[in-house]
Formats: structure tokens, sequence, C-alpha cells
């Protein structure tokens, strides 16, 4: 099954790399910091073709259709066809396709592929985590050794001072942050050790889902910004770090 959904994320990474005149197929959803592209639409339709075709029975809940069906029971694919359409409509070229297999509401396979620099990473519940099939661990540096990434909850304008407060807070225990606007992929980087922290106050579920299944098989922790469960299928804040920085949060004024 995680080859096969590995698989099928790599095809959808062809529609994003062959995609031109992007500007002119983007369209404003809720404001000028919320879009989607024709891209957006034509990955995600393709995605479900193949992912259900996988899982018949699935639901499938994606970020450009409407949910139809209880993702809490059974088989259910979370999805978002581009995470960073930002960055994908500004040229950043940091963006990726995340997928998530779901049961019951528990993640049970995990793949966010970034389609610009080919890396694949994937898990799958209790078997370990990867990076184009090479097993992959977070990092065990404290964090005033490391780097944090840092989410901006853009569209939440009420959490922009909590997250800058928050953003301080930890800038002073740390060498460094990032703040690269592509959360799936920010949850891959710390499972691979290239930071130790990456907080966001709100995350949808496609965001998340599949990268903190890679976090955790990769040896780290995921939570809210409560220290509570992730509910994987809510908009929810979203905490991972390194086991070396996990009673972190509790010193912190979130």
């Amino acid at each position: 099954m995680l080859y096969a959904i590995s698989e099928i994320a790599r095809e959808a990474g062809k529609i994003v790399r062959s995609a031109g005149d992007i500007a002119a197929k983007t369209h404003i959803k809720t404001s000028a910091a919320d879009l989607v592209t024709e891209y957006d639409v034509a990955v995600e339709a393709f995605l479900k073709e193949k992912l259900l075709a996988l899982v018949p029975d699935a639901v499938f809940f994606g970020e450009e259709e409407a949910l139809q069906g209880d993702p809490s029971k059974g088989w259910v694919f979370i999805v978002d066809p581009i995470d960073g359409t930002t960055n994908f409509v500004r040229g950043f070229r940091q963006s990726s396709i995340s997928i998530a297999l779901a049961r019951d509401g528990q993640v049970e396979y995990g793949v966010v592929y970034d389609p610009y620099r080919e890396e694949l990473f994937s898990a799958q519940r209790e078997a370990g985590a990867f990076l184009n099939g090479q097993p992959i661990h977070v990092s065990d540096k404290p964090l005033g050794e490391g780097i944090f990434i840092m989410g901006t909850a853009i569209y939440k304008r009420e959490y922009i001072d909590p997250s800058m407060s928050l953003t301080t807070q930890l800038l002073r225990r740390s060498c460094d942050f990032r703040r690269f606007g592509a959360a799936a992929q920010d949850l891959c980087y710390v499972a691979c050790g290239r930071a130790e922290l990456f907080f966001e106050y709100s995350l949808s579920p496609w965001d998340y889902a599949a990268g903190s299944l890679i976090v955790t098989e990769a040896g780290g922790v995921a939570s809210t910004l409560q220290g509570t469960a992730l509910p994987i299928l809510q908009r929810s804040s979203v905490w991972v770090c390194n086991k070396t920085n996990q009673g972190l949060l509790a010193e912190l004024e979130v």
C-alpha cells in the first residue's frame, strides 16, 4: 500500500513540475493570502481517481473538494494536492503533495513528495519512516544547538501576535529559525533531522496528517500546542520536535 501511494504521488508530481503560466490560472479563495490554482484542482482530481482505485470504499478528504462521507469511520484519504500553494504561485519551488491514509481516525500510512527535489518521505505505522527508501530519524540535538521551523497561520490573523511571541521565545533558546511556507515538508524536515522543532498555531488536517506520522515513525513527538494528541480530522495547532526537546513546550508561554 505504501509503495502504491508513493508511486501515485510521484505521478501527481509530474503535473506540478509541468505547470506553466501559473499566475493566469490562480484564483482567490477567501483572501489574497488564500489561493487556489487550476493545478491544485487538477492534481486533486488525479489523486482522487487513483487513490480510490486502491481503496474503493475509502472517504476522500481533500483540500479543494467538499467532504462526502464520515472521515472518522473506516478508511479515509487525507490529501493536500499542493501544500504551499503561495510558494507554487510565486515560483519558490517549495511545495509538496501530501497524502495520508487513516483508518477509524488514526493515520496508518503517510507520504509527502517534493516534486522539485524529488524527495519522497514516507511512513507506515509501526514500520519506520523513510526518505527515498532510506530510513530517517529525528536529530538528538537540544534546541540550543539546533534550529526550528515556524508557520504563521496566515489564514487566521488572530494568531499573528502569538506566533511572533512564541518565535521570539524559541529564537532566544536556539541557533536560528526558518519559515518555508509548506507545513507538510516542514514536519518532514524535523523527521529527517534537518531541524529540531516545528510549530504552527492553526493547520488543516491535510497539512499535517501525513507529516505527523512520518515524524513519530522517525522517533519524534507530535502534539497540539496544548500538549494533547493531534485530532487528525480537524483544524489544529501543531507542535513537533525530537525527544530531546520534548519537555520544552511546558516551559513556554503559548
